[in-house]
């Protein structure tokens, strides 16, 4: 009766169970392929459950075999759990499918979404016009302000040019009113010295010239009178009281001496009015070769009464450390100004330097003597084979950085009002600029000034 059972009920039962399986199988692929699919894993429920019935259809066919009656109950109750809980997660799984919207609902929403997208795409061209046209417009602006721009830019380097030509014109014209400044007040000092100079030159050689012949007679006249004495050895009472008087002894004695003095001090007014005449150099003008050491004595010659003892100040030591020179090309009056303006200014620095002492040291008579000798060095030597050397270096107050910064600034001075002008070193620079040469100097506080000027033996002209 089961064997006939089963050859009836077999190709039907294998039917059941390949439905079974396969219809799961359908759903897993359904599901893998639509990802976006909700209550996906209901439909993974419903292919276990569906699983579960199968295999307990196969059961009921195993149990005829084999009476595992266990196992089939297992699987039933397994079947029965699936399919008790997939009942109970449906329950309230049912508002929200019947929420879902339906077919012809998702037709009409696609319809309205295309319409929307069509707008869009419509909103998207008009806006990407718009993106155009202000691109442009961006872009045409941006040319025209960069050519704005380039036109600034252009007038205010045009400006600054302007700007710098117009400082450098005025500088220049500083320059040269200070220069013409100085140079008329050397031309007023040159032609007064040289008037001076002139003048005195001419009582002074006719002094000096009659000295001797003045000698000669008093010398002439002191033989009469010893010849007198030889033979009037008694003279009467008149001339012996007048010569008494007179004490003809002693001036037969200190007459001798007053001429020999008179002699001196003819020389050194000579002395002096060459030094002025060469000094002044009205006349030399044109580049001369010189000896650059005449130059630097006169220079000393005429500063004499600043160097000596006054009663305010010590005398000052020169030392003179000459060098072999040969004589140099150069214009000795423009360059006796430069030795004449920076010996003026070591004097005054050592001025400077002895009052602040005096008023530091006052009434320390051990420290005062300790103070420094006053002085100024001057060296010479020859460089090289193309240029010399003058190098004058004073012990007086020094230079700060502030002052060394605008020594040779046009205006600029460190004396009182009234006192300078502000031009010497200014114009002394332009001097040895004009040579061809260098003016260099250093200097610390409370530690002197020496400056180096170095100029060429054959100046260029051009």
């Amino acid at each position: 009766m089961i064997t006939k059972y089963l050859k009836f009920h077999n190709p039907q039962l294998g039917l059941i169970a390949l439905a079974y399986y396969s219809i799961p199988i359908t759903l897993v692929y359904f599901v893998q392929k639509r990802q976006d699919l909700p209550f996906k894993w209901i439909l993974l429920l419903f292919g276990a459950f569906i699983v579960s019935c199968g295999t307990t259809h196969v059961m009921e066919i195993w149990t005829l075999w084999h009476p595992t009656y266990w196992l089939s109950g297992f699987l039933k109750f397994i079947t029965a759990c699936i399919s008790v809980y997939t009942a109970i997660i449906l329950v309230p799984l049912i508002p929200q499918a019947l929420a879902l919207p339906s077919p012809a609902q998702l037709e009409a929403a696609n319809r309205q979404l295309s319409v929307e997208i069509i707008e869009r795409k419509i909103a998207e061209e008009a806006l990407l016009r718009v993106k155009v046209e202000l691109e442009q417009r961006v872009e045409e602006r941006t040319f025209e302000l960069r050519q704005a721009m380039g036109q600034s830019i252009a007038t205010a380097a045009t400006a600054q040019q302007q700007a710098t030509k117009l400082e450098f014109t005025l500088r220049e014209l500083q320059q040269t009113q200070a220069q013409l400044v100085q140079s008329e007040k050397m031309s007023s000092l040159g032609q007064m010295v040289a008037g001076v100079a002139h003048e005195i030159n001419n009582p002074v050689a006719f002094i000096y010239g009659n000295l001797t012949y003045a000698n000669e007679y008093a010398l002439d006249l002191f033989k009469l009178v010893q010849l007198y004495q030889q033979y009037y050895p008694q003279p009467p009472a008149d001339i012996q009281s007048t010569i008494k008087a007179i004490e003809l002894d002693f001036i037969e004695e200190d007459l001798p001496k007053i001429f020999a003095s008179m002699k001196i001090g003819a020389d050194r007014i000579k002395q002096i009015v060459l030094s002025l005449r060469n000094f002044s150099r009205l006349d030399e003008s044109t580049i001369k070769e010189v000896d650059i050491h005449e130059g630097i004595d006169n220079t000393l010659l005429l500063l004499q009464h600043r160097l000596k003892t006054r009663p305010e100040h010590s005398t000052i030591q020169i030392i003179k450390e000459y060098g072999n020179l040969p004589e140099v090309q150069c214009y000795i009056g423009q360059l006796n100004q430069v030795f004449m303006n920076i010996l003026t200014n070591a004097i005054d620095a050592i001025d400077a330097l002895e009052d602040s002492n005096r008023s530091r040291v006052m009434g320390n008579w051990e420290e005062s003597f300790m103070l420094p000798l006053p002085t100024i060095r001057i060296r010479t030597e020859v460089v090289d084979s193309m240029s010399v050397m003058i190098r004058i270096a004073d012990n007086g107050c020094g230079m700060t950085e502030k002052i060394k910064s605008k020594i040779f600034d046009p205006f600029f001075t460190t004396k009182p009002v009234g006192s300078g002008t502000g031009l010497g070193m200014s114009i002394s620079y332009q001097i040895i600029d004009k040579h061809n040469g260098h003016l260099k100097f250093i200097s610390a506080p409370l530690q002197g000034t020496e400056f180096f000027i170095q100029i060429p033996i054959h100046i260029n002209p051009n």
